[in-house]
């Protein structure tokens, strides 16, 4: 789990670059990965939840020239950079992350 801020003057910006991602992984289809962002409570606030097979460092999302334009652009729109939590399941109901 990913989860950042943006200034609220450019959550537009990154909502615009999120969707470039999104629109090459439609695309592309790289196997083995589960990868969603949400939008938190109509803030600046973000939450991605990330699954991939093997190393996170090398999922295919990380590969995609519209991520790295993504990634880079955080370092000046974020007011909370992004921080990485892993979690362990302890139970699910329904849910398509297991």
């Amino acid at each position: 789990m990913i989860r950042y801020t943006v200034r609220p003057e450019r959550v537009e910006q990154s909502v615009e670059l999120l969707r470039a991602v999104y629109a090459d992984l439609e695309r592309l289809r790289p196997s083995g990965l589960r990868y969603d962002t949400f939008r938190l409570d109509d803030s600046g606030g973000f939450l991605a939840l990330i699954e991939s097979e093997g190393d996170p460092v090398e999922a295919p999302h990380h590969r995609l020239p519209s991520f790295q334009r993504y990634r880079a652009a955080l370092s000046e729109i974020c007011t909370e950079q992004p921080g990485v939590t892993h979690l362990d399941e302890v139970g699910s109901y329904r849910s398509e992350w297991r």
